[in-house]
């Protein structure tokens, strides 16, 4: 499928944790520490900013560089900054990784589960809008997509449609669940479908979409779904395949 019958069709439409009790969390994978054997602890500075690793106007003009600046280095920042100090001085068992924190974060725990969520959610956001790969999904990910989503219009309606419906900030996502299968869903703030206890649709998501205001309001304005176009119009869907096979491979 070439890039304008794709933008066409887009327009249709942690278990051995030993958390202390404050954090909120029961025991509970990732993203930063891998602790070894015995008891270890969350330091100040234990996640980190990652870098773009592109410049912040090569998503234009469908995502401009103020918009990439201040939504990587302020909000994604402010994240990390709040999740290292939630943590800081909590011990683990296992490898500490924020998927394991976020499997296992109880619907209360608001600073893990908002920061926790805000990194993890965003970090993906970045590596499949990096430039490069295909212009529209292929090989095993389309097949799949033909599969379980009717194919790839079918899919392009129903994720515009989960990031257009949201209600207010939230991210659409494409998700494979826990049958092994791919699935679109939705979900509210910055919770994700790892969320065993704060979501009702779970699974490992290979694609998220930032329908949050800081994500597009300045390009923008009210017009989510002009964005939401232009979002799919840059999605690095290589980025997405290799995320998809991950994801199998833990179901299988």
């Amino acid at each position: 499928m070439d890039k304008r019958t794709f933008l066409k069709l887009t327009g249709a439409a942690g278990a051995g944790l030993m958390l202390s009790p404050w954090l909120g969390c029961a025991p509970g994978e990732g993203t930063e520490p891998s602790a070894g054997p015995g008891v270890n602890t969350f330091g100040p500075e234990t996640f980190k900013l990652p870098a773009l690793g592109f410049s912040k106007d090569a998503l234009a003009p469908g995502i401009d560089a103020e918009t990439m600046d201040i939504h990587h280095g302020k909000h994604h920042a402010g994240y990390v900054r709040k999740l290292n100090a939630a943590l800081d001085g909590a011990s683990f068992s296992s490898d500490g990784s924020l998927e394991s924190l976020l499997t296992e974060v109880a619907p209360d725990n608001a600073a893990l589960r908002n920061n926790g969520g805000g990194h993890f959610n965003h970090t993906l956001y970045w590596e499949v809008l990096r430039p490069g790969g295909p212009e529209a999904p292929e090989g095993d990910l389309a097949e799949l997509i033909s599969r379980d989503l009717g194919g790839v219009e079918a899919f392009a309606s129903a994720f515009a449609k989960a990031g257009a419906t949201q209600f207010g900030s939230g991210w659409a996502w494409l998700m494979v669940n826990d049958a092994g299968k791919l699935e679109v869903t939705s979900t509210p703030n910055q919770d994700n479908p790892l969320m065993l206890q704060c979501v009702e649709n779970t699974g490992t998501p290979i694609l998220g979409m930032d329908v949050w205001e800081h994500a597009y309001y300045l390009n923008y304005q009210n017009r989510r779904k002009e964005y939401i176009q232009a979002f799919l119009a840059l999605v690095n869907w290589e980025s997405v395949a290799v995320r998809l096979g991950g994801a199998m491979a833990q179901v299988k």
